[in-house]
């Protein structure tokens, strides 16, 4: 079971940076590959970026290639997000999921964990 939980989304001008923070509870959810997604309004769910539970895979959008980059600190069970030279297609809110397996997935529907999403608004 793993129960998630995420943070520091917020207002930024376009060409900013935020950070976004997704804790994690139980024990188990170290062991736990994740990711990030996003939706817009009226949108599909997004893959963002996935890393393994090891970290030694990671993967992202082309989209976010180079602006974002993923990471974890298993000894906290943190999943961290650092987002750089945000656009306004950056604007959705954003999700951290967990799958009960080590390698990691691009697609929303290999996931069983969700937090309940922290929204991230660029302005032009």
């Amino acid at each position: 079971q793993a129960v998630l939980v995420e943070s520091g989304g917020g207002l930024v001008q376009a060409g900013g940076s935020l950070r976004l923070s997704c804790s994690a509870s139980g024990h188990a959810s170290r062991d736990y590959a994740k990711c990030w997604f996003r939706q817009s309004p009226g949108q599909e769910r997004e893959f963002v970026a996935t890393i393994s539970a090891s970290a030694g895979e990671q993967y992202y959008a082309d989209s976010v290639k180079g602006r974002f980059t993923i990471s974890r600190d298993n000894a906290k069970n943190m999943l961290y997000l650092q987002m750089s030279t945000l656009k306004p297609d950056d604007t959705a809110v954003y999700y951290c999921a967990a799958r009960p397996w080590d390698w990691a997935s691009t697609s929303p529907y290999e996931y069983d964990y969700w937090g309940q999403g922290t929204q991230v608004t660029v302005s032009s």
